[in-house]
């Protein structure tokens, strides 16, 4: 059916450190971008905070991360948030979260599916004495509601796809397996340096057509440093991040000059992981 759209869910991993309304507005322009071509559905968004073993200076906790993640997003009907990411004990690619989460999606497709035929124990003798037992299932693969599995899209602002060209913070497979096999959604302002950016990588432009550019025209300066900062100085945030998520930070005084502090000195997980491997990113370009 030329008509039938492809479904996609969009991931956004990162930080969250802590959620701000701009983080939420990069579902909002994604899923316009999407509903506008005629050709996706945005099923779902997916928020994964990174988990406490990224070791990123001035990380709090992911248990907080990932909470006020969720205040954020409480009334939204389709954005959530997943801890999987942030429940492991060592720190993830990301390539590893989409691979995860795509699994998922096979799944419980394949759970779907399986809802409407035979219950396992029927299977052997007894179903012998059914002889009418496959007629369902028959016209089950006649029917037309053979559904692809959506499709996950990693959701990122151009400073993460730039950060593809940060020597030994990406593995040079990771990053062509996400724009090969999965795609990238990427919120970026006007005039910004994305396309050159693309233009100057030879496996980017490769697959430059999973690479959805999304033009930011009401433009939101707002990030998560910027918030940390006001709250170190006892500036207001409010209308910055969602009502919930000032009350929450301000209930368990969640950011001051120690925490700041936190990983200081300590270098991030995966330039640790990659500093010796010849296939990082230092290869992008």
């Amino acid at each position: 059916d030329p008509d039938r759209k492809t479904e996609v869910v969009l991931l956004a991993c990162g930080s969250f450190n802590p959620i701000t309304n701009m983080h939420l507005r990069l579902f909002e322009l994604a899923k316009d971008y999407f509903n506008e071509t005629g050709k996706y559905k945005v099923i779902k968004g997916i928020i994964s905070p990174v988990g406490d073993a990224y070791k990123k200076k001035g990380l709090i906790s992911a248990n907080h991360r990932v909470t006020m993640a969720k205040l954020a997003t409480k009334n939204s009907d389709w954005v959530e948030v997943d801890d999987w990411e942030s429940c492991q004990n060592e720190w993830l690619e990301t390539l590893k979260v989409l691979r995860y989460h795509h699994q998922k999606l096979l799944s419980a497709d394949v759970t779907n599916s399986l809802q409407d035929a035979v219950p396992i124990t029927k299977l052997g003798r007894k179903r012998k004495q059914e002889p009418n037992r496959h007629e369902p299932i028959k016209k089950k693969n006649q029917s037309p509601v053979v559904k692809s599995v959506p499709q996950v899209k990693l959701l990122c602002g151009s400073d993460m796809l730039e950060s593809f060209g940060i020597p030994n913070l990406w593995k040079l497979e990771d990053i062509t397996e996400i724009v090969e096999k999965h795609g990238l959604v990427c919120i970026s302002r006007a005039g910004n340096n994305v396309q050159k950016f693309i233009y100057e990588s030879d496996i980017l432009w490769r697959h430059k057509d999973n690479i959805h550019l999304v033009e930011e025209w009401i433009t939101n300066d707002i990030s998560s440093t910027k918030i940390r900062r006001a709250l170190r100085r006892g500036q207001s945030i409010r209308y910055l991040v969602p009502d919930v998520v000032q009350a929450y930070i301000e209930k368990n005084r969640l950011y001051s000059l120690e925490s700041e502090d936190r990983n200081a000195g300590v270098a991030l997980a995966p330039l640790q992981k990659y500093a010796s491997d010849p296939k990082s990113s230092q290869a992008l370009n």
